[in-house]
């Protein structure tokens, strides 16, 4: 699938991990064997991950939360879009992310 394409996919966290703020900062925690790298680790995620991570919510395609995210931080749609494209096929390789569909 081209990243154009990708962009039409909506995801959400998967229900293998849970994820909270803990004094500002973004944690995820593997429930089960196989999240992730390591078996029992735990992920924090930048500033820039939890702003879209925080956005994964089940309902917005990429294509959404890029435009929304670049017009909160005034940057180039383009450039959001390729970091929001890296992250998601990042957590999705490890599993903590699951692709819903594509947008309505």
């Amino acid at each position: 699938m081209t990243d154009t394409h990708m962009l039409d996919v909506v995801w959400m966290p998967s229900e293998d991990i849970v994820a909270r703020v803990i004094e500002g900062e973004l944690i995820i925690v593997p429930l089960v064997a196989g999240i992730g790298d390591t078996d029992d680790e735990l992920y924090t995620l930048n500033e820039t991950a939890k702003a879209i991570w925080q956005r994964l919510d089940g309902h917005t395609s990429l294509r959404d939360v890029a435009a929304a995210l670049a017009e909160e931080y005034d940057a180039p749609v383009g450039k959001i879009e390729q970091d929001v494209l890296g992250l998601v096929g990042e957590l999705a390789r490890r599993r903590m992310l699951v692709e819903v569909g594509k947008a309505a």
